[in-house]
């Protein structure tokens, strides 16, 4: 078949950049520039660690150190993801990252009706500083760097770890991890929210102005394309609208009086990797580099560090398919590569059979395994960004730099980030962008293999051992959050919940001091969401 006569979309990347025959001198636009040429290498690359970041935020990168495998981890009760997070640091993890059932992501205790059918379902279930001190037996705080993927009730999760801390005896200041406590990607792609915009905004500022003060290792944000992305934007929109909510949350601190170098070091972020290895790994060099431009030219940042931007990445959950899951061992590696090639500071590798059910205990140890391999058997560690000067890589970084800065541009005469989320426009951009790769891949001018193409009759397709969380998990933690109610000083619980509603009602207050002294007095997360919606009331969506 000859070039012309394929389709369109062989030569188009997901995000609609057109992927030239050939790069090099002599090729049309960016991809003629010769990467080679010294004004070319000072402006868009450098070197790694120094402005514009292009090559990555560490001057050795893996040489000195390897990025963090950090598997996502939990289910049922806290004493079983417990478990799974002692098996994962005995077989070579080296970092915790704790995923959370739904009712615990929206503030309902195990006993609420909201909860009933998902308890421990999606995550562990998480309610009391009972349930987080078993999370976590046997593991000392100050010798494990811990991700918390929550966000509505981050403040809580939060203050559930550092009062853990303190019963273990270990210092604020040697805490260690991340709190994902990104709100607005949850209004623009995920659905986890709770309460109004502006409430959950300043719930998510406050949590950040209060580590910055008193968790000095603690990143207290991790700004998420990655929801944004498994909703289905393209690469563009997922770095486009990362930044711009991190415009809106670096504004929203500088109101509060702080200076952009005392936060902006703190700022994590996290992005998704889908499939197409080029655009994916260029992806994650031009975000870098746009983010250097934005601190040092719209915030006057001073410290390299603000200016560098760390993040996570996850093998995307959207591209693992159901069919023939063994191939998603596949898709998975190629995604690793992609995230380390662009340079990721910690990453998580999903198991092949997470498109059927959370992972069981031998998927979850190959998706560990296929990061080692990667680390330790591949020698893509031994240089940095081993992929600069690529004419195509450097040409398709380019196109998503510009593509990305003109989004945030429009972004920015309309309004600002919250102003799309609250009309909904940034949502309806998504939702197009996930109707044009859909009917894509119904029509087959996108091939996923063993879906629309290269197809095997079901039942050939052998069945596979899946984890399956019982249905006594709910009850049986309905009766641990009992016994725990009799065992608390019921009367400092209900004392202190009504302070935090009180408090609430100030606007200029910082709620995290009280949420921590609700969480101190035996009050459950339930009880202090409770509180809160009485106050600010809850979000329904547009």
């Amino acid at each position: 078949m000859s070039e012309e006569t394929q389709t369109a979309a062989e030569f188009l990347t997901p995000s609609g950049i057109e992927v030239q025959r050939f790069y090099g001198p002599g090729a049309p636009g960016a991809a003629g520039r010769d990467t080679r040429d010294p004004a070319y290498y000072g402006s868009k690359l450098g070197a790694a660690g120094e402005p514009p970041f292009t090559r990555g935020v560490q001057g050795t990168m893996y040489r000195g150190r390897l990025w963090t495998m950090r598997q996502y981890a939990g289910f049922g009760t806290a004493s079983e993801t417990n478990e799974r997070f002692r098996y994962l640091l005995e077989q070579g993890q080296t970092g915790l990252s704790t995923a959370f059932d739904l009712p615990t992501q929206t503030g309902y205790d195990a006993d609420a009706p909201e909860a009933k059918g998902e308890v421990g379902r999606v995550g562990v279930h998480l309610a009391t500083l009972s349930d987080m001190e078993t999370l976590f037996e046997g593991i000392r705080l100050d010798q494990v760097s811990t991700s918390l993927t929550i966000n509505a009730t981050a403040p809580l999760l939060l203050a559930f770890y550092a009062a853990l801390a303190k019963k273990q005896g270990v210092e604020a200041s040697s805490l260690r991890g991340t709190l994902q406590n990104d709100i607005l990607k949850e209004y623009l792609a995920r659905g986890t929210y709770i309460f109004p915009v502006e409430h959950g905004m300043r719930l998510a500022v406050d949590v950040i102005e209060h580590s910055v003060r008193h968790f000095p290792k603690w990143n207290p944000i991790s700004i998420s394309g990655y929801h944004i992305r498994e909703a289905g934007s393209d690469a563009v929109q997922e770095v486009a609208f990362t930044l711009a909510n991190a415009e809106a949350y670096c504004d929203a601190l500088l109101a509060r009086g702080l200076g952009v170098d005392d936060f902006a070091p703190r700022l994590a972020f996290f992005f998704g990797c889908h499939s197409h290895f080029l655009e994916e790994l260029a992806k994650f060099r031009a975000a870098r580099r746009v983010w250097a431009r934005l601190m040092t030219e719209r915030y006057g940042a001073k410290d390299p560090r603000s200016s560098a931007l760390r993040f996570h990445v996850q093998t995307c959950g959207s591209t693992l398919t159901s069919r023939q899951p063994l191939n998603n061992v596949a898709r998975v590696s190629l995604q690793a590569m992609a995230a380390v090639l662009g340079g990721c500071q910690s990453l998580h590798t999903n198991a092949y059979d997470e498109a059927l059910a959370l992972p069981t205990e031998e998927s979850a140890r190959l998706a560990l395994r296929t990061q080692q391999i990667l680390a330790f058997e591949t020698g893509v560690p031994a240089t940095v960004d081993p992929v600069a000067g690529s004419y195509a890589v450097e040409a398709l970084t380019d196109e998503l730099d510009a593509k990305a800065t003109a989004l945030m541009d429009r972004i920015r005469k309309d309004g600002g980030m919250i102003q799309a989320i609250k009309t909904g426009r940034a949502q309806a951009e998504i939702q197009e962008s996930a109707y044009r790769w859909q009917k894509d891949v119904e029509s087959g001018r996108r091939k996923v293999v063993g879906v629309n193409c290269y197809q095997v009759p079901e039942k050939a397709e052998r069945r596979r051992p899946v984890l399956k969380v019982s249905p006594r998990v709910e009850e049986e933690q309905k009766k641990r959050l009992a016994a725990f109610r009799r065992r608390r000083p019921a009367r400092a619980a209900c004392a202190a919940v009504a302070e935090l509603a009180r408090q609430a009602a100030e606007p200029a207050r910082n709620l995290f001091p009280q949420i921590l002294a609700c969480v101190e007095s035996g009050a459950t997360l339930g009880e202090a969401c409770t509180a809160l919606r009485g106050v600010f009331g809850e979000y329904h969506g547009r």
